[in-house]
Formats: C-alpha cells, structure tokens, sequence
C-alpha cells in the first residue's frame, strides 16, 4: 500500500509464548536485559545516600524531587487503597535512596505534563512517556510547528503499541490498516493518539474511510468508553494493553489483536536547562541498574523484557 505507515515493529516471540506472557504478566516483547549491564558510570561517594552531591543545591535543601505523572495508567502508576503503585514510583523510590530525596508524585492529565514542567510546577515529568525527538525539539508531531521549549529525556524502559477489541469481538482487525472506516479510542497527546491520526490519514489517501477518533484525558477513560460499546477497538502502550487484558473485568473484557509496534523508550522528562538534575538521575538509573535493583523492579511489574542495558539521554528517535 502505497500510503502505509512505516513503523518499527517489536521483536515478537512465537503467538503461544505471547500468549502466556499476555496471561501471566504482560510482559513487554522485546530485547530482554543479557550480561551487558550498564557497570561503567562511576559510582560516587558512600553510605545511604551515594549520589546526593549530584543534585541542584535547591533540590538537595528541599529534599524532593516533583513529579508531574498520569496517575491512572496501571501497571506503570496509579493507586490502589490510597497509594500511588506501580513501575513509575518503584522506579522513582530506588533512585530516590541512592539520590537521599523522595520523588513526590504530583497528579495531572498526561497532555499538560511537559506545560506543567516548563511552568516549573515540577521538576520532572515521569509519566510512561515516550522519549521521541518531537517532544526532545518541542515541536507539534503533526505540523511540526514549535510548541513550547523542548525536553531532555531519561530513557529507562522500552514499550510498543498495541490494539485491543472487546473480547471475542475483534471487528477483523488484525494490523492498523484494519483500522479504516472504524472507531478507535485512545488516551490524548499519545504515540497512540498520533499513530492513529496518521493512520487516519492514509486511510484517507486509499479510499478506505478516516478513523473515527475519541480522544480522553487517561486511558482508563478510553477503556471504559470501549467496554460499553462506545468503539470498535482501543490502543495504548502494551504493557498497559495487557494489563487491562488480565484484569478487567477479570480478565473477560478486552484481547490484544495482532502485534505491537512503534518500540520506543520511556524517558523521564527534565527541562533542557535543567542539566545537572538530568545527569544525577541518569547517575541514579546506572546505579540501581548495576546494583541489580532495577531488575528486581521491572521484575515485579511484569515489563523485564523492556528492560534498558544502560542510562541514556535522548535515545529516542
């Protein structure tokens, strides 16, 4: 098809090993961590707090790290019996002991993230987001116009998109060019409310019908609006998919349909002047990534093999 997306799609493994990952854990379908570890930064100072010296002196006075954060994305962050959960704050609570500050979590929609840490509400933005160079340039992925400063990113996982239908309704679609001339819900000012935008486009172009788009403030929303029939199918990251596969409605709302793609990084968002705070947390994420706690983390979620080998900045693409 002449008018396709291009897109990098994640490794895959056979449909039955899938399939139980899917049912087990939602593991993510990519390059698992091997033995080449990311050991080479070197680890500064001792005790309880190795890395405190890093810090901006304004964060070390205040003893905490802002986060602004969509909290309400299961399994990367939301709340449970009060309490903010999740691969997000495990993540922030590990680098927080080698860096002596807390990591506060801060609730909002997730497309007023970066307006929020511009606007030093906070300092961060750790949120599932993903690390692309349209948010490092700060620039509109669809006009390509400026929007706002750019960002730094901190990559510490790497996620696809997935498509997910009502559970034994799956409408025949299998890839996103089965997508035309259907309904889709998706979270706001996500990859996945811009592949679909995209797909739209070229759907368009083939004469095949638009995308007929319901765009919401969280994913749970978008969730919700499909389980009563308010769309033909949904996307999101794949480990929040497959989360929602296993445990909505006890597992009997939703299936995963065809395969991921679009494979990118999830970074933690700083503000580009904001470069010594950048550099301690990629410190931070080298450590616990060395000392194995990271492995433990993302163990735990059920996202091991989306797991990072080293600390990097703007790895994405």
């Amino acid at each position: 098809m002449t008018a396709s997306i291009t897109r990098r799609r994640a490794g895959m493994k056979s449909k039955a090993a899938a399939a139980g990952a899917i049912a087990v854990t939602g593991a993510l379908l990519l390059t698992g961590c091997g033995d080449q570890r990311d050991k080479t930064d070197t680890i500064r100072g001792s005790g309880a707090a190795p890395l405190f010296s890093l810090l901006p002196k304004k964060i070390q006075s205040a003893g905490v790290i802002k986060v602004g954060s969509d909290i309400n994305y299961p399994p990367v962050e939301f709340k449970k019996d009060g309490q903010v959960i999740g691969l997000d704050p495990d993540l922030a609570e590990a680098m927080g002991k080698v860096l002596g500050v807390k990591f506060e979590f801060n609730n909002a929609t997730f497309d007023t993230l970066l307006t929020g840490l511009r606007s030093k509400r906070y300092d961060i933005a750790m949120s599932a987001m993903t690390d692309n160079k349209s948010r490092q340039d700060g620039v509109n992925p669809d006009t390509g116009k400026p929007v706002g400063e750019g960002v730094d990113f901190v990559d510490y996982l790497t996620a696809g998109v997935s498509i997910y239908t009502r559970k034994g309704d799956d409408q025949s679609i299998k890839t996103w060019d089965d997508l035309c001339g259907k309904k889709i819900v998706v979270q706001r000012s996500t990859v996945s409310h811009d592949l679909a935008k995209a797909q739209s486009k070229s759907c368009e172009k083939d004469h095949k019908g638009k995308i007929s788009i319901e765009a919401f403030g969280n994913d749970t929303e978008a969730q919700t609006r499909l389980r009563g029939g308010g769309g033909d199918a949904g996307a999101s990251d794949f480990p929040v998919a497959a989360y929602a596969v296993k445990t909505s409605g006890g597992g009997n709302d939703f299936q995963i349909v065809g395969e991921q793609v679009e494979a990118a990084p999830y970074g933690i968002a700083v503000a580009k002047s904001n470069t010594q705070l950048r550099d301690a947390l990629r410190q931070a994420l080298a450590f616990i990534i060395a000392n194995g706690e990271y492995d433990k983390i993302i163990a735990k979620w059920g996202v091991k093999d989306g797991a990072v080998l080293k600390a990097v900045i703007n790895g994405g693409k």
